[in-house]
């Protein structure tokens, strides 16, 4: 069973990466949450949440087969560090890619 739940970790691990990365770059990118479903482009923003949560869960089923007690507090402000400048960015560079299609 602990495999299964590592695959499900890298799945998690690897659907963060395009989410997190368009985010970061100010691009919109299709999420669970646009319409149509998967299909339609969600804001900069909403890719950040995205890609941090399926982050986030991939470290949480991960960090069963690690000691705990030493990496999840380190880890939780890491992230947290992560999230601040990943939301921070994405408004940013929406903001700037924005203002190119304008101009």
């Amino acid at each position: 069973m602990q495999q299964v739940w590592l695959f499900f970790a890298g799945a998690l691990l690897c659907n963060s990466v395009p989410h997190l990365s368009s985010g970061l770059q100010g691009h919109p990118f299709p999420t669970p949450f646009a319409k149509p479903h998967g299909v339609g482009d969600s804001s900069p923003l909403v890719n950040i949440l995205w890609g941090f949560v399926n982050l986030a869960l991939a470290l949480v089923i991960t960090s069963h087969h690690w000691d705990a007690d030493r990496i999840v507090p380190d880890a939780t402000v890491m992230l947290l560090g992560a999230l601040a400048i990943g939301i921070f960015l994405s408004l940013h560079f929406g903001k700037v890619q924005r203002d190119k299609r304008a101009a």
